[in-house]
């Protein structure tokens, strides 16, 4: 409880800080820069380290790629029948079906399953959304805006230079080795500093304005990521033999979290409808965090 109370205490300092003026209106991006290329990384060679690889890790990684492949049917069909834009269907593409695995993910995790979960997060998190991201996502927002063309190059030096990824893989390497005792809280310390500043980054961004003309699609979005889509997960994984116990509810408990940050950024960079994708993170993000004790609950039931 002190844990989910600090996310909340987080995600309401950035807003008033936002409102104060205090910082300038820029903060968010060095606060994202922090996260991404210190804290996450730190985190991910603290406790990747410790994961025990083996088959049962394949179907976790896997559940990105899964449920964006049925975010895209899902909205290509809704947008068909809603008559939505192309530039609101690709980005109801990148924001409805990849989840906030790591900004969000990470410390819902902390706070509903414990720390030694984290790494099975990363896992999910950087050999999925992240990899979807980088491949599939990139691929339906050039589809979807005019003027991009995709450039295979670049999709694979993204992912080499990405240091959250690079971290990733020098965690699986130092597996074998053991970290020394000072090196080890090193990293602690440094990847602790992510749940706070990543939610004084998101409420320091959250805008609630342009819902008008948006409800639709908004309503759209939120319902498949934050109901339909961890709903499917859990079908699907419910009759496979691979992953169970803990480590089903972690996978499909992150299959539950809000749009992801990431993504909303590269459907901007492409121009695909910025004020819907803002709302989509914006209003996700905070409605998630009643969603996601609903679904920790009905997971302890499964």
């Amino acid at each position: 409880m002190n844990n989910y109370l600090m996310l909340g205490a987080c995600f309401l300092l950035g807003i008033v800080l936002r409102r104060s003026g205090r910082l300038p209106d820029n903060a968010a991006v060095t606060l994202n820069g922090f996260v991404v290329n210190i804290s996450l990384p730190a985190l991910t060679l603290a406790y990747v380290h410790h994961l025990d690889i083996n088959s049962r890790l394949i179907l976790p990684a896997l559940m990105p790629w899964i449920m964006f492949g049925l975010g895209c049917a899902f909205f290509w069909l809704m947008g068909r029948v809603l008559g939505f834009s192309p530039a609101t269907i690709g980005g109801l593409m990148l924001t409805g079906g990849l989840a906030n695995t790591a900004f969000i993910g990470l410390p819902m995790i902390e706070t509903f399953y414990g720390a030694e979960y984290l790494g099975l997060g990363i896992l999910i998190d950087q050999a999925g959304s992240y990899l979807v991201l980088s491949t599939l996502g990139i691929l339906v927002a050039s589809i979807y805006s005019a003027g991009h063309a995709v450039d295979i190059k670049t999709v694979i030096l993204r992912i080499i230079f990405f240091v959250p990824f690079q971290a990733f893989v020098l965690a699986l390497i130092l597996i074998p080795f053991e970290y020394p005792a000072w090196l080890a809280e090193l990293l602690q310390r440094l990847g602790g500093t992510l749940i706070p500043l990543a939610l004084v980054s998101v409420g320091y961004q959250l805008r609630l304005s342009a819902v008008r003309g948006k409800t639709t699609a908004l309503a759209t979005g939120l319902l498949f990521k934050l109901v339909l889509a961890p709903a499917l997960i859990l079908i699907f994984f419910a009759g496979l033999s691979g992953v169970e116990g803990q480590a089903m509810r972690v996978t499909i408990f992150e299959a539950a979290m809000p749009p992801m940050i990431g993504a909303s950024i590269v459907a901007m960079n492409h121009e695909l409808d910025p004020p819907f994708l803002t709302l989509m993170i914006g209003v996700g993000i905070p409605l998630s965090f009643l969603t996601l004790p609903a679904w920790w609950y009905l997971l302890t039931l499964v």
